[in-house]
């Protein structure tokens, strides 16, 4: 079933997160340009609201204070949360409410910012100006929005390197490079970073399955690997269904996977290596599958591209 995607102000992020995070069907509520500008203006709020707490406070209380800036759990709320006085009670020895009345009392007029009040212990609830918000994303620029020279980091499609890429993760890296795209052609320095998950259950069940079940070694793989008639991502797929459909049948074989992961984290024998093995062999094959389908590679594919993955020590493999 499709999953609407929240579109009020205080959730500017929800868009592209869902959509290119989710492995459900979402429905956009706007269009990709809209969404980006919808995080921009938002995002240049944040800033005039923290730099404009920051200032304030540091001439009121000479204090330089860091001032984050977070989003209320209800919409009702207000659209951001300032918990300055928080950070201030200890140093000043108030009570954090004092402290939030005095600066909503003093700080004076926020540009997109309609109103501030004093909610809980010492939360200062901030409620946004809807109609210059909407009028700046009416007009689809803004100074604030061009040029920045600060450095926007995007993580898209992170796929789990224990099997083939299907039709859902390409959608997500062609929307995640969309993005990354648009936001360069604003002149935006943008680093895109694709976390690739090579110690969790999904690659630790796929090991379980060569070592325990198929009683394969690292020199078995390897073999595998180097036989171009085996689809060795679409393998690995059928060995993951296998090993979990195992796991039912047989519980106490997940102690199996406890195991595998515990080598996994240390680095070293022939279980890590096997781990090594099918993680980087997955990885070239989702780049080939990025490149073969969009005729050249998406941003999250280039080698160029910040890839996290962890790497085992050095190991000797187990006889066997």
């Amino acid at each position: 079933m499709a999953r609407p995607i929240d579109n009020r102000l205080d959730r500017p992020f929800s868009c592209f997160r869902a959509v290119t995070n989710s492995s459900q069907d979402a429905i956009l509520p706007c269009n990709h340009a809209l969404v980006i500008l919808r995080i921009l203006v938002f995002h240049s709020i944040e800033k005039q609201v923290a730099s404009a707490f920051h200032a304030h406070i540091q001439i009121r209380y000479g204090i330089d204070l860091a001032v984050g800036i977070e989003q209320p759990r209800q919409s009702e709320f207000g659209e951001m949360a300032v918990p300055a006085a928080f950070q201030l009670a200890k140093q000043l020895r108030q009570a954090p409410r004092k402290i939030a009345a005095e600066l909503v009392e003093e700080i004076g007029p926020i540009p997109g910012v309609a109103a501030m009040e004093v909610a809980g212990n010492g939360y200062i609830n901030i409620r946004l100006d809807r109609g210059a918000y909407a009028e700046t994303l009416l007009r689809g620029e803004s100074e604030t929005l061009t040029g920045a020279d600060e450095k926007i980091i995007v993580e898209h499609t992170n796929i789990n390197p224990n099997k083939a890429a299907h039709i859902g993760h390409l959608r997500n890296a062609t929307l995640g490079d969309t993005f990354v795209r648009m936001l360069r052609s604003r002149g935006h320095r943008v680093e895109v970073q694709n976390y690739i998950d090579n110690t969790g259950v999904q690659v630790a069940d796929v090991v379980v399955g060569f070592h325990y079940l198929e009683h394969l070694t690292p020199t078995d793989v390897r073999t595998m690997l180097a036989d171009p008639a085996v689809r060795f991502d679409y393998y690995c797929w059928d060995l993951y269904a296998r090993t979990s459909s195992y796991y039912k049948d047989h519980p106490e074989s997940l102690n199996w996977r406890a195991a595998t992961l515990h080598a996994i984290e240390a680095g070293e024998g022939e279980v890590a290596e096997l781990a090594h093995l099918v993680a980087d062999a997955i990885v070239q094959a989702h780049l080939k599958t990025c490149t073969c389908n969009s005729g050249r590679r998406l941003s999250n594919c280039s080698r160029n591209a910040r890839l996290s993955i962890s790497r085992p020590k050095a190991s000797t493999p187990a006889a066997g």
